[in-house]
């Protein structure tokens, strides 16, 4: 699928999730502005060098990067919200499609809604259009 880069790892933590979703209202950032961010709400506690270990840690999992700008490291994502977001979404897909055990399938189905129903059609019809594109194109 990807057309886009994809992290090494995908599963994230708690903080390393709220750091990203940082990045991304940002687009880029230094450790100080994320720190300062998270400590604008007065309940927080957070360490400097707590927000420098997530980001390297985001960096090792390949989900951001820095540049060096002046005499501080500027941090930006990999990939935006919305390809990390198709990313997960094929993730939990091939988990899903993994699946192999007849009595579960059936269950998941017989819980469908007529809306969820209405969806998983959509959702076939864009992926049979998608892949003609592909052909033709």
């Amino acid at each position: 699928m990807s057309a886009f880069h994809r992290p090494q790892q995908m599963s994230l933590g708690p903080l390393e999730t709220e750091i990203l979703e940082l990045l991304w209202n940002f687009e880029t950032a230094t450790v100080k502005t994320i720190h300062d961010r998270i400590l604008s709400d007065p309940q927080r506690e957070l360490a400097y060098t707590s927000v420098t270990t997530v980001l390297q840690r985001l960096a090792q999992k390949g989900w951001v990067q820095r540049q060096k700008v002046g005499r501080s490291f500027q941090w930006r994502a990999c990939l935006s919200r919305t390809q990390a977001q198709a990313l997960r979404a094929e993730e939990h897909l091939q988990q899903f499609l993994g699946v192999s055990n007849p009595d579960v399938v059936a269950a998941f189905a017989d819980r469908l809604d007529q809306a969820s129903v209405a969806q998983l059609d959509e959702l076939a019809q864009r992926l049979k259009a998608a892949r003609a594109q592909r052909v033709e194109g």
